[in-house]
């Protein structure tokens, strides 16, 4: 079978949905690739900063490793904001929707509200509440959020800072994008995204 016969879904056979079953495994096998194809793209996004957001990018997740961060916390840091240019609005929720069935909840929880915590540094500017993340100070995460902005986000548009190349990422983003989506010893308990 090359193709399915079906027009609608309710239609298709069960040897139809093993046949997409199987095309769709061996497509999300190049997740990994992809990943990275996206974060390479990132370079020509946005422009007004010392740095690019493939360079910003790699700033944070090379901070995260000096900081001894775990791999699911760098990946996540070299993913955060790879949503800016599909969902400028909402770009930490995607990046967060992204890396949510490979890694714990702290890492997801964190991506999905940097975007808020970041507010931070620059709401005031605009007349907003930079503030605003204090409604999460009884979660778990909040000071991990805190510290994920202050240590790695914010400070990662610095064009001298010593940044390695994607590839020296690349393996980590394989091994992470490669595992079982939604496996509970990984993802561990389940705490509320807002």
């Amino acid at each position: 079978m090359e193709q399915v016969a079906f027009i609608e879904m309710k239609a298709g056979t069960a040897e139809e949905y093993h046949f997409l079953e199987r095309l769709e495994q061996d497509y999300n096998s190049l997740l990994p690739e992809r990943i990275l194809e996206a974060l390479e793209a990132s370079a020509h996004t946005l422009s007004g900063y010392k740095v690019n957001r493939l360079e910003h990018a790699l700033q944070a997740a090379a901070r995260a490793e000096a900081d001894g961060a775990d791999e699911e916390m760098i990946v996540g840091a070299l993913i955060h904001d790879l949503g800016d240019s599909l969902a400028p609005y909402n770009h930490s929720q995607y990046a967060a929707s992204i890396i949510r069935p490979y890694v714990r909840n702290e890492v997801t929880w964190i991506l999905h509200h940097h975007g808020l915590f970041q507010n931070f540094y620059y709401a005031h500017h605009y007349g907003g509440d930079r503030n605003e993340r204090d409604r999460y100070k009884g979660h778990p995460y909040y000071q991990s959020c805190v510290d994920f902005c202050e240590r790695w986000d914010q400070s990662s548009f610095d064009p001298e800072y010593p940044t390695p190349a994607l590839s020296h990422f690349a393996p980590m983003v394989h091994r992470i994008f490669s595992r079982t989506a939604f496996d509970p010893q990984v993802i561990g308990r389940e705490y509320p995204l807002d």
